[in-house]
């Protein structure tokens, strides 16, 4: 795992950590039909984790502010390559699923009445499409989204990429103090819950990634000492505690209380230790290098992007009440999309951006000056 090499055990993280947000949103068509016993069963013990979509993508925030930043710290970094190459990385992708999950709407007409009240079927599903919502949720303006509901992340994404130099800039003026920088990110994070700022809920948890590309070599470093058998299995049930805790506390920590809030603030942490912990951990390293691991961390962008204009279409078909045939065709129809999706539309955005970034910097060559940023100073 040298710091120079690709991390591949990451790229199986944003597999699975995708998948989670697929099984996810099934739940959520089905949590209405479901025993108030069971929902509370599933949902306030460990199975949680199957399903925990919101923290999953706290995953992905930490993921980009790693794997985005590393490349600003070697020589020959161009910011006149790295603008036009990220935006159309992000945006083209987006306009694809915004384009299917428009042609799924207008090919099925949707009924909100048939959906039960305050369901997130009826609350986060568009029923009808318009030019004005259609460019401005493919332009990841607003703050919330219909015709593609996994699209508000995306919007942090953006805005991440966007001011990555500022990201990067704290990193590297607080490289020494990298412990007690992720120490105050996390506090922010757990006070944006307090507090329900959203930027301050996630801006933070990029910031946790940044801190660890720019401390990189010492963080490598750290993973490989030798330590006890149960340390590792240890802090990864630690991380995962922490993604759920709030969940786990509801019994006694209702959701709106200063406590339960502080506790879905940890969720943040525990993302950043699950980083940790599939570099670090052997086992797991090796399970998330596995093929289906690295097939979905291939995929995962486009999985991310396509499920819910399926599920959602499945479930305006069939009804949501039969969420478990929804779940059942749109698990598989999705994943099958998905590899579709990510071979006919998303890599060749990678290559179309390669090349806006490649023609940017050529015509402009301004590069960042020779001399690399140091990761570490002891």
């Amino acid at each position: 795992m040298a710091s120079s090499q690709r991390i591949s055990s990451l790229d199986g993280v944003r597999g699975w950590a995708s998948l989670v947000v697929v099984i996810y949103h099934c739940s959520l068509i089905a949590m209405p039909h479901l025993d108030g016993v069971l929902a509370a069963w599933l949902t306030q013990s460990p199975s949680k984790l199957a399903f925990a979509g919101t923290e999953a993508v706290l995953v992905f925030f930490v993921l980009s502010g790693f794997v985005v930043a590393l490349p600003v710290l070697r020589d020959g970094f161009s910011w006149l390559r790295y603008y036009p190459t990220r935006v159309l990385r992000l945006y083209v992708p987006v306009w694809g699923s915004v384009v299917l999950a428009t042609a799924l709407i207008a090919l099925l007409p949707r009924d909100p009445t048939r959906m039960p009240d305050g369901s997130w079927m009826q609350n986060a599903q568009a029923t009808t499409v318009t030019w004005g919502t259609f460019f401005e949720e493919a332009l990841l303006l607003p703050q919330s989204y219909d015709i593609n509901n996994v699209l508000w992340s995306l919007r942090w994404e953006l805005i991440f990429s966007l001011t990555l130099p500022v990201f990067v800039g704290l990193a590297v003026l607080l490289r020494r103090h990298a412990l007690l920088a992720a120490a105050a990110a996390c506090a922010l994070t757990v006070l944006g819950r307090i507090v329900d700022v959203e930027a301050l809920v996630y801006l933070p948890v990029f910031l946790l990634g940044t801190l660890m590309a720019v401390r990189l070599d010492d963080l490598l470093a750290w993973l490989q000492r030798p330590r006890s058998r149960a340390f590792w299995p240890w802090l990864t049930a630690l991380a995962l505690a922490l993604m759920i805790a709030s969940w786990l506390a509801r019994p006694v920590a209702a959701p709106g209380t200063v406590f339960g809030r502080t506790l879905w603030g940890l969720a943040g942490v525990g993302a950043a230790l699950v980083i940790i912990a599939a570099m670090g951990w052997p086992l797991l390293r090796s399970l998330l290098e596995g093929r289906v691991s690295q097939w979905l961390g291939r995929t995962s962008y486009s999985l991310y992007l396509v499920h819910v204009p399926v599920l959602g279409t499945l479930a305006y078909l069939w009804g949501s009440d039969r969420w478990a045939l929804v779940a059942a065709a749109g698990i598989p129809l999705s994943l099958l999309l998905a590899a579709a999706f990510h071979r006919f539309l998303e890599a060749p955005s990678h290559r179309l951006a390669r090349y806006a970034g490649t023609v940017a910097s050529e015509r402009l060559p301004l590069t960042r000056p020779s001399g690399r940023i140091r990761r570490s100073d002891a």
